[in-house]
């Protein structure tokens, strides 16, 4: 987990979460967080484009829920930037299409041409060879709630967030944000005989794609 607080990163923080717990407490009024903090979450519609789970309310590595209705992505949106590994320090590899936030954060991930990102391109045919998998989501904290119970699921639960980044990386803290692969129908066979009832055309197909 990488943790930044008002733009910088505080590393004791991102190694030590009973040290970013007490901060948040101690930063925190009513379930507001005070200073800006951000979070970064060791996380087919056009040519290589790729459909992934962003985020998902499951419990993650980090002992944490991120909200799945508190996602805020205005500004998102407008500029939908795909990084690797949450490293602002290199040009985005690419971009987020159709982002959505229901039940799940979710979006289709279209990486950079290999004319000029060979670099984004080839974390794209990672991807798409299945080699790389899962994602990451970099966030600023607006809400934050706390549990105390010692039978709860979690530490904490953040309600309301501002999305930043989505990041391709090789371990996350959320396991479930992956890339779905999304099944196409293809036509294998065109059944032309006009004499055939529809019945007899059904199970013509039918044995087609058997």
């Amino acid at each position: 987990m990488i943790v930044k607080i008002d733009g910088i990163e505080n590393k004791e923080m991102g190694k030590d979460k009973n040290l970013f717990l007490k901060f948040l407490r101690e930063n925190t009024t009513g379930g507001k967080v005070c200073p800006q903090v951000e979070v970064f979450k060791a996380a087919e519609v056009q040519k290589d484009s790729f459909h992934w789970v962003m985020s998902t309310f499951d419990t993650d590595r980090d002992f944490e829920k991120v909200d799945q209705a508190g996602w805020d992505l205005k500004n998102y949106i407008s500029n939908p930037v795909v990084l690797w590994s949450h490293d602002y320090t290199i040009p985005a590899i690419g971009i987020a299409k159709n982002v959505t936030a229901e039940k799940l954060l979710e979006g289709d991930i279209v990486f950079n041409d290999k004319e000029f990102d060979e670099f984004g391109w080839s974390i794209g045919q990672r991807v798409k060879a299945g080699v790389l998998r899962c994602g990451s989501v970099g966030f600023r904290v607006d809400e934050v709630e706390f549990l105390d119970s010692a039978e709860r699921e979690c530490d904490l639960i953040y309600r309301k967030q501002e999305l930043l980044e989505f990041s391709i990386c090789c371990v996350p803290a959320n396991p479930f944000a992956v890339h779905m692969p999304v099944k196409k129908l293809e036509i294998e066979r065109v059944i032309e005989d006009d004499n055939s009832s529809f019945y007899e055309k059904v199970c013509s197909g039918l044995r087609a794609r058997a």
